[in-house]
């Protein structure tokens, strides 16, 4: 059910912020009130939200419309003291892939669009820390908030050590949703439309099921992403707490930025085509140069650029495709194209989204027969993976970014999702082992060192 949670239509926004003492990331999220947030992007502040003083909700092949204009009109409430811009009150949340939302475990609790206005906001940038606090309530005046945020400054700095990172979980059995032979005749069956002419290009993907054997503690798990994967975009979204019933938490580490507008400026980028890392410097560059070589890759890349700077052409004064390079990451190495535009008119983030949503890169061509083609293939409910995740502000200027690299998780069990890109040349073999490539950003994070 669509939805706006009802305080925040019969009150006002009000935001406070305060700078505060460095806190520890682990620290603060091990102690934060559900339904958590996190977003951290180059270039950009880590943020963690606590509890949410308004949610979105939204389904159907309009959500990014609904959630455009009920963010509008929460932040056009607003009474907002950021003290710096770091420290402003943003709406965090991202989309179902397909329009129809989701359906099976375990996304039964992602709707097809959710956005959380946190109660509390830290804010880390390069050398300080913002905390704000936020309210959407008839009942509460700038003086509560004053107090609260107070309140607040107080709990952060009495916060305990968190102490080392804990080791992995562990993993005690995989279960891989696509089979080997299901895998063979789904490409086979997707390469056989692209010869007929119905299709150009397809991404399917695979989930692969994993119980573990402890419980996940996500902050350990994202500060460890943070350090090795600086370059990605690593994210935690999760539902708000029912009952006693434990509800999953939709986390990853993505090399794919979907778009970031800022005023009239529009960055993105196009990222297809993957290779491993070399066990040396020799072995990593000759990789490299097998990568940008490549024909099928370069073909699945260029694919991909074009699209994007044909989607974003319509909202465009100018657009520039930057050249193709190496985006080299801890266990893998993509092509990359830098996509940069500027806009003729001013445009709200989820405009320039729902213009760019799915790309080549985790959809297809043409994308009415790639979606239909992705639903009759993969076994599996896609939910949140490879859609939208990312962060709104008052100006309508956001970042989001593609949810690769993601799983979602519940206590001791996980699911973690990867895809690759099927045109006329590949190789069912080959695309199984690049899927099994991609899941290693997670499954790192999963697995003991002596399994």
């Amino acid at each position: 059910m669509d939805s706006l949670r009802t305080d925040a239509d019969e009150g006002r926004l009000l935001s406070r912020s305060k700078r505060i003492e460095i806190p520890s990331f682990r620290a603060v999220l091990r102690a934060a009130d559900a339904p958590r947030t996190v977003w951290s992007a180059p270039d950009e502040a880590t943020v963690v939200g606590e509890g949410a003083a308004a949610t979105l909700t939204a389904d159907g092949p309009d959500r990014f419309e609904k959630i455009r204009k009920r963010s509008e009109a929460l932040f056009a409430s607003g009474d907002v003291h950021a003290g710096t811009e770091a420290a402003r009150p943003r709406l965090f949340g991202g989309f179902a892939f397909h329009a129809e939302g989701t359906s099976r475990e375990p996304w039964t609790d992602f709707p097809g669009a959710r956005f959380v206005f946190p109660r509390v906001q830290i804010t880390w940038t390069d050398d300080e820390s913002w905390l704000t606090v936020n309210a959407v309530d008839p009942e509460t005046s700038s003086e509560d908030v004053e107090t609260r945020l107070a309140a607040e400054r107080e709990r952060i700095a009495s916060l305990p050590d968190p102490g080392d990172l804990a080791d992995p979980p562990g993993v005690e059995e995989r279960i891989q949703t696509t089979t080997r032979s299901e895998w063979q005749s789904g490409v086979d069956a997707a390469i056989d439309r692209i010869e007929a002419g119905d299709l150009r290009k397809v991404v399917l993907a695979q989930a692969l099921d994993v119980d573990l054997a402890a419980e996940l503690r996500l902050p350990d798990v994202l500060s460890r992403l943070g350090q090795r994967y600086p370059e990605c975009y690593r994210f935690l979204v999760e539902p708000a707490p029912s009952g006693d019933r434990e509800r999953a938490s939709f986390f990853g580490a993505t090399p794919e930025r979907l778009v970031s507008v800022r005023g009239r400026t529009v960055e993105t980028g196009a990222l297809a085509g993957t290779t491993g890392r070399g066990e040396t410097p020799a072995e990593d560059e000759w990789l490299a140069q097998e990568l940008a070589n490549d024909e099928k890759n370069a073909h699945e890349h260029d694919l991909v650029a074009e699209t994007i700077r044909k989607q974003l052409s319509p909202y465009a004064a100018s657009v520039n495709v930057g050249p193709r390079q190496i985006k080299r990451l801890a266990t893998v190495q993509h092509l990359w194209t830098p996509i940069t535009a500027t806009l003729d008119r001013d445009e709200h983030v989820l405009s320039l989204v729902e213009a760019l949503h799915p790309t080549p890169a985790v959809g297809g061509l043409p994308p009415a027969a790639a979606l239909e083609t992705i639903r009759e293939t993969e076994p599996f409910d896609r939910g949140w993976y490879a859609a939208p995740v990312g962060w709104i502000d008052a100006a309508g200027y956001g970042t989001f970014a593609v949810a690769l690299r993601s799983a979602v998780a519940s206590a001791d069990t996980a699911t973690l999702f990867a895809g690759v890109g099927i045109v006329r040349d590949s190789d069912p073999d080959s695309e199984w082992d690049e899927v099994q490539l991609k899941y290693r950003p997670i499954l790192d994070e999963l697995e003991r060192s002596d399994e």
